[in-house]
């Protein structure tokens, strides 16, 4: 069935589709609603008839079909004479039901088109197929069909919540999330109207709530036209400023005549770092074009003869480089750097550098014991911290202290679970407290650091961590980049390489599908591949497990919880499993030896191999672990040659920084501007140089596009735009759109309610479609809570979202646990 008003399955077969709000008057069979098509471009045409067909496949459906003087067009007759057929003997009412089954594909198809050539997006492909069966004569008119149709709607909107505020609000917020925009304040106000009939309100009562309804659009609609035009004259502004600035630069030739030195002077400098290079563009054979702003020229003139001062008579320096004289006030590219700080990135954490820190990089592969031995010195400490890449691994560090008796607090991105007079916590990467000092800190998966996403996140963590003794565990890949953190900290480093406790051997022989055991992990990189995997192997009678990124925390864990203890023979899962879970594999089999990883189809590495690979042979369950590849999916030996191959060399050892509040703050400042696409964009150009020696500058382009959409929301101010920008969300789930429209209603007051998903299938009848929307759902909560813990007067609801995203969590699980051969939805 569809969620209430939330266009589950636009694609998904229509059986059981909306069961569960059907009419009790008006319940089709099964067989009735089996079927859907996609709109037709135009109304199909009524088919040619006749009274008696020219040839059956038997007598007894020949003769039951024309006794039931029926009209039946020469492309019905294959499909009715099977269906009476299989219902034999059968009488005129018979032939009836099933000549209806026939056509109800074609009435299905001309209702939905109907409906989207009326503008009426609320209109499901499910609700147009539920009607279709609900209608028991072979030849209705167009006013029969319409009331089934809207009937069948009604009954989904009565089940979208229990007030039509509730109703019109999740069907509304589905349509927008769907089509990426909200409905026009007209649309709007027809859909409020439907859902005030189906809720039964009278007449007076449904005019007034559609009339409230179409004036509380039109006031979003205009704040959110507001907001927009705000933001494209903010970025004009802020691109012009930008585009003025680069015309103003110059080339290297003019820079002795603006200081007033030689070109050979000038050069030195600028290698002592005491002319600042504005902008350096990559030209062929790996040369660049130096480019320099005049305005940071000018003030350096007068320093001129102290530099000459100071150099040694071979023409060398002989003191170190006197600091820049900047205009105050001006945007100098060069001030705008020095505020922002990056290229000094370990000095913004005070508190850290302050302490005597000592860090222990433990390095291994999987099942080599790293997690174990920092837990075990952690839980000995008097206050500690624990720092994990995944809300899952956060909570099992929580329970692994309290398994030590080490009672631990909790904090993630959407959760805050406090435990008064705990001195220890376990914490998501990216919440890593800087201000609070500890005895031990404990940093999981350090090869996070090369991720183009979160990497900063580490090198935060590894910089800023407040605890004198700080234990940072990953693969053997991750050691060069936590040297070079140490070294610009000037923090002490003691490298400790741990063995694999049990042997991870290659298998020879591909594996077929079929010679899955219990214990084994089949790996797929798409959720697409992991449910047709399992569908699949639910055929062949396997009791299956899956796990992938799209599932939430506590539906992880659930589904490993049944692989573990046996309720489920074989896990099929993605990467996932690589981080996070603790699994008794016996084997790993990879369905495929390539990967998308967001920008192509690539070659699994060595690492991934390894990774993933490695959570096979769990010590103490198995002697060794094995690592196979699917029939049809590559050469074994590709990943034997991995699984042995040394830890690659980084291709950049230089730590991934990026901007916080206070960086933010500070270059909005020195740059005189509001605009959050500004003072970004400046960041992007003017704080760290790409040949920095020390540090890369992280992927901001979602932040960006972000600040793009939020910046000219009125109310909110530059740091509260700052923080949207760093709310996780799904681009590919028109996140940022969804994110621009709570920032308005933030911005205007208003109160920005959850996400919430209406009435929800039985799980054994959720469509593959259904089940997805759900999963898509959970994600827009996630950012939700993560809003309201910032912005809790602007995000009130949290203990209703919290509700909703439990009940679609046991929901979720529910689905999965559905172990019905030959479904290949659930």
């Amino acid at each position: 069935m569809e969620p209430a008003g939330t266009g589950l399955a636009d694609a998904a077969p229509a059986n059981a589709a909306l069961v569960d709000v059907a009419l009790a008057d008006a319940a089709p069979s099964r067989a009735a609603a089996a079927g859907t098509a996609p709109p037709a471009t135009e109304p199909p045409p009524r088919p040619a008839r006749h009274r008696r067909p020219a040839a059956l496949s038997t007598p007894a459906a020949e003769a039951a079909i024309a006794a039931s003087g029926l009209e039946v067009a020469t492309r019905e007759l294959p499909m009715l004479t099977r269906l009476v057929e299989r219902r034999l003997p059968a009488d005129a009412a018979t032939v009836r039901e099933a000549l209806c089954e026939v056509r109800r594909r074609t009435w299905s198809a001309r209702l939905l088109d109907q409906a989207n050539r009326a503008g009426e997006t609320w209109v499901k492909r499910a609700d147009a197929a539920f009607a279709a069966g609900t209608v028991t004569d072979p030849e209705p008119d167009e006013a029969t069909l319409r009331a089934a149709l809207d009937e069948a709607v009604a009954a989904r909107l009565r089940a979208a919540g229990e007030t039509p505020e509730a109703a019109l609000r999740i069907v509304a917020a589905e349509i927008a999330d769907a089509a990426g925009g909200a409905l026009s304040a007209e649309r709007h106000a027809a859909l409020a109207g439907i859902v005030a009939r189906a809720h039964g309100l009278a007449p007076e009562a449904a005019a007034a709530f559609r009339d409230a309804a179409e004036r509380a659009e039109s006031r979003r609609r205009q704040d959110q036209r507001t907001a927009e035009a705000l933001t494209r004259a903010r970025r004009r502004e802020e691109v012009q400023r930008l585009r003025d600035w680069e015309r103003s630069l110059v080339e290297f030739r003019a820079v002795p005549e603006l200081l007033g030195c030689t070109s050979k002077e000038a050069l030195r400098w600028i290698a002592d770092g005491r002319i600042p290079v504005a902008r350096r563009i990559p030209e062929r054979g790996g040369r660049e074009r130096w480019e320099f702003d005049p305005a940071e020229l000018a003030p350096l003139r007068a320093e001129v003869a102290r530099w000459r001062e100071d150099e040694a008579p071979a023409g060398r320096p002989g003191k170190a480089p006197a600091p820049m004289v900047l205009r105050p006030g001006k945007a100098a590219n060069a001030a705008v750097a020095r505020v922002a700080a990056l290229d000094r990135y370990a000095a913004h954490f005070a508190t850290a550098r302050a302490l005597k820190r000592r860090i222990t990089l433990v390095t291994g592969p999987t099942n080599s014991g790293k997690s174990h031995t920092a837990l075990d010195r952690l839980a000995k400490a008097e206050s500690g911290l624990a720092l994990a890449p995944l809300r899952l691994l956060a909570h099992e560090f929580r329970d692994a202290l309290g398994q030590r008796g080490v009672a631990a607090s909790l904090s993630t991105g959407e959760e805050r679970m406090p435990v008064e007079g705990s001195r220890h916590l376990a914490a998501t990467v990216e919440m890593c407290p800087f201000q609070n000092p500890v005895d031990v800190a404990l940093i999981d998966e350090a090869q996070m650091l090369y991720d183009r996403d979160r990497g900063a996140a580490w090198t935060a963590a590894i910089m800023g961590a407040p605890a004198r003794d700080v234990f940072v565990l990953g693969a053997p890949e991750s050691a060069a980049t936590v040297r070079r953190i140490a070294a610009l900290c000037g923090d002490p480093l003691e490298e400790v390489s741990l063995e694999r406790k049990g042997p991870l051997v290659a298998a020879r022989k591909p594996v077929p599908l079929g010679d899955l055991h219990a214990g084994d992990a089949l790996v797929a990189f798409s959720r697409r591949d992991v449910l047709d995997f399992r569908a699949e192997l639910v055929k062949r009678g396997r009791r299956v497990a899956v796990v992938y990124g799209a599932l939430s925390p506590e539906v992880r864990r659930a589904e490993a919880a049944r692989f573990r203890n046996g309720e489920a023979d074989i896990l099929v899962a993605t990467d996932a499993i690589g981080m996070g879970l603790n699994l008794p594999i016996r084997r790993v089999v990879f369905s495929a030896l390539r990967k998308f990883d967001g920008e192509g189809r690539r070659d699994l590495n060595a690492q991934e191999v390894k990774q993933i690979g490695g959570r096979a042979g769990r010590y103490g369950r198995y002697e060794e672990g094995v690592v196979a590849v699917l029939a049809g999916a590559g050469n074994p030996e590709f990943v034997a040659r991995l699984l042995a191959a040394p830890p690659a060399e980084p291709e950049d050892s230089r730590p991934l920084v990026q901007p916080d509040a206070d960086i933010v703050a500070n270059v909005a400042a020195e740059i005189g501007s509001d605009s959050l696409f500004g003072v970004l964009a400046r960041i992007k150009r003017a704080v760290l140089r790409r040949d920095d020696p020390n540090y890369r500058l992280a992927d901001m382009e979602e932040a960006m596009a972000i600040a793009t959409a939020v910046d000219g929301v009125p109310g909110l101010s530059l740091l509260d735009r700052w923080t949207y920008a760093m709310c996780p969300v799904d681009q590919r789930d028109h996140g940022v759109p969804r994110l621009a429209r709570w920032a308005v209603e933030h911005g205007a007051g208003r109160p920005v309610d959850p996400p919430a998903g209406g009435r929800l299938p039985a799980p054994e009848r959720a469509s593959r479609e259904e089940l997805e929307r759900a999963e898509k759902l959970h994600k827009r909560l996630v950012a939700w809570r993560w809003l309201s813990l910032r912005f809790p007067e602007a995000y009130p609801e949290r203990e209703a979202a919290e509700a909703e995203t439990a009940r679609l969590d046991r929901w979720i699980e529910e689905v999965l646990r559905q172990q019905r051969r030959g479904r290949a939805t659930a």
